[in-house]
């Protein structure tokens, strides 16, 4: 490793999945071919080849959860799997010959902002280099969030999260406690139903959920495809042409959602016919507050006679016996966590330290805020793809990665044009300005006013996760850098002289 111990870069890419690849793809486009990509795993892949549970697939339409630089012309189902997710990435990987780029097992360990030098220091668990521009593609689902439960320590069966599923441990015939009630919660539970001897869930929170139309993609749909690209452009339009005209709903007017929870309530009525089990599903916050989830047999298999419905959450572990906090217990041989990730919390910001020697963990104690979701104060020439308030709550992140990568691809260009050795870092008032326009925007939505608490919101109440807007929005906002939100800054005289010495 000693070889890469002084090595410099102009862009160090951290993560390799949708957003790292969609950067490295976007980085070559642009002409620069001096990069990394620092992926911790040894594959590409992302939160598609951590998360493999049983009945792990994308509730985002295939078409529209693609690049649009990368069309897949052979999804097999309308809503794909995490198998044909995992298989599209390391295509793209292939096709655009970024694998030359990528570092296999080198976890970042600490990201440095060098003044003097106007670099970033990076420290890896396989070695150490240096690289004008950070883009952290490092995204918000990559780190679970297991609660600290007291007693779990002393569990003396099995216990796993969603993310880091345990392949080579038989269910069958056991006794399964499922945490958690959210997206990848209500995909395990139809999974694992029919192979558990008793599975009970602890549900704080009931979701709302409807009907997920999935279906296989035809063989003379996907030649059509093949054979006329334009047919495949003109369906992925068409899904996202849909969302942009639901995002209103959201954002404007969310007493208009209304009729969507009847629907949802029908949903749940044709599976759940017992009253009192209705009654424990049923939420009582307006829909959108917290993601729709999207399932058609979430609700028949919570009707099976081996599962039961604990409409509280897990507060106690005493010995093989769950305690909720409602009083009741159970006992079980597993305990599967589906309680989601750090999100408002991401740990790559406790590895990355700024101009003032802090890290961005500490600079966002208050709340993650960032210029158009990419730049923070006092961290220079560092990006982040799915930073702050760029999350969807009813469309594809895709789209959102992409007017990202804009963004990038003239943040590079703009340092080109100043010429020399230079940095750009997000003017605090710039940055204020933009964090006031997007909260002030976030007071009326769904997300603020739907009267739930979700992962959408930091410790203080504060939504710094989702875009209140549409992705056409968004994509207006990202489309250039405006050089007057960003301080310049150059190498002193004196150390331009050392460094090019």
């Amino acid at each position: 490793m000693a070889q890469q111990e002084h090595e410099h870069v102009r862009v160090a890419v951290v993560g390799s999945g949708f957003g790292g690849l969609g950067a490295a793809v976007r980085l070559r486009r642009e002409g620069v071919t001096d990069f990394v990509v620092l992926e911790r795993a040894d594959s590409v892949g992302g939160t598609w080849r951590d998360n493999s549970y049983p009945g792990c697939a994308c509730d985002v339409p295939s078409h529209l959860y693609s690049f649009s630089f990368a069309p897949n012309p052979d999804w097999p189902r309308t809503f794909s799997g995490q198998r044909h997710i995992r298989a599209y990435l390391e295509h793209v990987a292939d096709v655009f010959r970024l694998r030359p780029h990528i570092r296999f097992n080198s976890e970042v360990q600490r990201m440095t902002w060098s003044g003097e030098r106007l670099c970033w220091d990076i420290e890896t668990s396989s070695g150490s280099l240096s690289a004008d521009i950070v883009v952290s593609a490092t995204g918000p689902l990559s780190e679970p969030k297991t609660p600290d439960i007291p007693g779990l320590d002393s569990f003396p069966g099995k216990v796993f999260h969603s993310a880091r599923w345990d392949h080579d441990y038989d269910l069958r015939g056991k006794r399964v406690a499922m945490v958690g009630t959210g997206a990848s919660a209500i995909q395990i539970v139809p999974a694992i139903q029919p192979l558990a001897e008793r599975l009970t869930l602890f549900q704080r929170t009931p979701p709302w959920v409807m009907p997920r139309v999935d279906r296989a993609i035809s063989g003379a749909e996907r030649a059509l495809h093949r054979a006329l690209p334009f047919t495949a452009q003109a369906r992925r339009g068409l899904l996202w042409g849909i969302r942009e005209l639901q995002v209103q709903a959201f954002t404007k007017h969310p007493n208009e959602l209304g009729l969507v929870e009847q629907l949802a309530k029908r949903n749940m009525a044709r599976s759940i016919k017992d009253p009192a089990l209705r009654a424990k599903l049923t939420p009582d916050y307006r829909i959108g507050c917290k993601r729709i989830l999207l399932s058609s047999d979430y609700y028949p298999a919570l009707a099976q006679p081996n599962v039961d419905v604990v409409a509280s959450g897990l507060s106690e572990v005493r010995g093989s016996t769950l305690v909720a906090a409602d009083g009741s217990e159970a006992e079980v041989d597993a305990i599967i966590f589906g309680t989601g990730f750090h999100v408002t919390d991401m740990p790559i910001a406790e590895r990355v330290v700024g101009t003032d020697g802090r890290t961005l963990a500490e600079a966002w104690k208050t709340g993650m805020n960032a210029l158009r979701g990419a730049s923070a104060v006092g961290f220079p020439n560092w990006m982040t793809l799915i930073g702050p308030n760029t999350g969807l709550g009813n469309s594809s992140m895709i789209l959102m990665i992409e007017s990202q990568l804009n963004y990038l691809a003239d943040f590079v260009r703009q340092l080109s044009v100043l010429g020399g050795r230079a940095a750009l870092d997000a003017r605090p008032d710039a940055v204020q300005a933009w964090n006031d326009k997007v909260q002030e925007r976030m007071k009326r939505t769904v997300w603020n006013t739907g009267g739930c608490t979700s992962w959408y919101l930091d410790a203080s109440g504060r939504n710094t996760t989702i875009w209140p807007g549409t992705t056409t929005e968004f994509r207006r906002a990202t489309r250039r850098v405006d050089l007057s939100e960003y301080d310049v800054l150059r190498v002193s005289a004196e150390k331009k002289a050392e460094v090019d010495a």
